[in-house]
């Protein structure tokens, strides 16, 4: 069985206003949380997510991120496969994080939760 997708993240530039906007379009609940906000998609079988302002490019992307046991093993495997390391690992409060660039340039997540 392969990696789960076990979270999203959506940039912006102007978080008030894309907060409001996906918390009207899809009665998403949005709590600010540190320099996010955390979305709360509700209903059975979705993921959680958050919206991000980085105050640099790329300022508007969605990435979905994949969990993992081993970011750094993984990162080295898509490089073997073509792909780039783009971020990371990086130490959050919920476990770590890192973004690679697939064969075509698209960027992706990895995600290793917290033991």
């Amino acid at each position: 069985m392969g990696q789960p997708v076990v979270h999203f993240e959506i940039g912006c530039k102007d978080m008030a206003r894309t907060q409001e906007f996906y918390a009207q379009l899809f009665d998403w609940k949005i709590q600010p949380a540190g320099p996010a906000a955390m979305i709360e998609t509700g209903g059975t079988g979705g993921i959680a997510g958050h919206i991000t302002a980085l105050g640099h490019e790329p300022h508007n992307f969605v990435t979905v991120y994949v969990e993992v046991d081993d970011i750094p093993a993984y990162l080295a495997k898509a490089e073997q496969l073509g792909g780039k390391k783009i971020v990371g690992p990086i130490e959050i409060p919920t476990g770590s994080f890192a973004w690679m660039a697939d064969v075509e340039g698209t960027v992706i997540g990895l995600f290793k939760p917290k033991a």
